[in-house]
């Protein structure tokens, strides 16, 4: 799993009255590295509440023992050991990168800086040190802000309100589950997971989703 940036309204820096809704806004996602199934997800500040709020919503779709693999962010440590004890095998990946020249620092400012090592923390269980990697849930980010325009830094494309950038996110995560054959198998990561046994058109997930939605409002209103 990891995190995203993108931001509602306005870099944090001019959210002047610190709405939680505006400013810098983070995609929290958790993926299978084997059928590239995004599992879940959750937009919001990076800190500590939204992180447990992943995991305990991962924990309700994956059941038993699997392997985890998060970032260097903190709060992962505390928050995996709280929802899932020693019940999984946790590692944290910590990537440790070269501090640019000072007189580069400019040609290189939208640029990440280089990774010259990294180091595995084992946090809990017995991880497969092989598998230890961040690696595949980074190139669904990177998938996240190509065909997410709300992702895509400097342009004018930003959400305004965080209820659209939710909106969009949960149907670009649900096409990619459901309706883009993936280049790593050839099929999509929904058909990989064995959640279905085709691709789905446009016009089924449109369906799935208002029909879920009807649902929804019909509960509400029992």
């Amino acid at each position: 799993m990891d995190e995203t940036f993108c931001f509602v309204g306005c870099k944090q820096r001019r959210n002047l009255t610190n709405d939680c809704d505006r400013g810098d806004q983070y995609l929290f996602m958790a993926i299978d590295a084997d059928t590239k199934l995004i599992i879940n997800h959750i937009i919001g500040k990076r800190d500590a509440g939204n992180a447990l709020a992943l995991m305990e919503d991962l924990k309700r779709k994956v059941s038993g023992n699997f392997q985890l693999t998060t970032d260097a962010f903190q709060p992962y440590r505390n928050v995996v050991r709280y929802t899932f004890g020693k019940e999984i095998d946790f590692a944290q990946l910590i990537k440790i990168y070269a501090v640019p020249n000072q007189d580069l620092r400019s040609e290189r400012r939208y640029s990440p800086p280089e990774c010259i090592s990294t180091r595995v923390i084992v946090r809990s269980g017995n991880p497969d040190r092989s598998r230890v990697s961040t690696s595949y849930i980074e190139r669904t980010n990177l998938s996240v802000r190509l065909f997410n325009r709300r992702f895509t830094r400097l342009t004018l494309g930003y959400s305004k309100k965080i209820e659209n950038l939710r909106h969009s996110t949960a149907l670009f995560i649900s096409h990619f589950n459901f309706c883009r054959v993936h280049s790593a198998h050839k099929q999509t990561p929904a058909q990989a997971a064995g959640l279905t046994d085709h691709v789905w058109s446009i016009e089924e997930l449109l369906g799935f989703v208002s029909k879920n939605d009807a649902e929804q409002k019909t509960e509400s209103a029992i």
